[in-house]
């Protein structure tokens, strides 16, 4: 079966984006960006509820128009090339090789796990996340703390959730500057 990875970067205080919605701080250095190109080795689908849709379409499709970053130049084809799911409610078509679901997510999630292939990546995401991880659909947890301290915004996880437990199966530092802790999810 394949799995679901959680993907996120998160402040030291815990949070994916500033008070106003900021998502200026992560420190994408060479062994970070390392790091999250051979994730996407693994995966063929990634996957997005739809605010976070919204922003990776409007920046990747032309991300070499609007960005010299090595890291965006080798994502960028990366990303157009990768099939996509899109968890909406609200969206009804997306394009890059996008799939919307989202009437019964539990169960398109799982169907999707059962199909045979690579994993599927989950990236930001905080209110996804939640119903997936509530859900019991995340395997692992890839989280990568910055060192910054936001104040508030939004945490890594929308709202309260039910205790589950987790096994480190990897933590490493990469550029001197952030922190990658991998969690895997224990069977209850």
């Amino acid at each position: 079966m394949r799995k679901l990875i959680y993907f996120v970067h998160q402040s030291l205080d815990g949070f994916i984006e500033g008070p106003n919605g900021e998502f200026d701080w992560p420190l994408m250095g060479p062994e970070l960006s390392a790091y999250s190109i051979g994730l996407h080795d693994r995966v063929d689908t990634f996957v997005y509820g739809r605010r976070t849709w919204d922003l990776m379409s409007s920046f990747w499709p032309q991300a070499e128009t609007m960005s010299d970053d090595p890291h965006d130049l080798k994502f960028a084809p990366l990303w157009r090339e990768t099939p996509k799911v899109v968890c909406s409610t609200t969206l009804t078509s997306a394009d890059w090789n996008t799939r919307v679901v989202g009437t019964d997510l539990g169960a398109e999630i799982a169907a999707l796990k059962a199909q045979p292939g690579k994993d599927l990546l989950l990236t930001g995401g905080a209110e996804l996340a939640g119903v997936l991880t509530e859900l019991g659909l995340i395997d692992e947890y890839h989280v990568v703390v910055h060192p910054v301290v936001l104040g508030g915004g939004k945490r890594v996880f929308s709202a309260d959730r039910s205790r589950f437990n987790l096994q480190l199966a990897e933590s490493s530092t990469f550029d001197g500057q952030t922190v990658l802790i991998r969690q895997d999810r224990v069977a209850a």
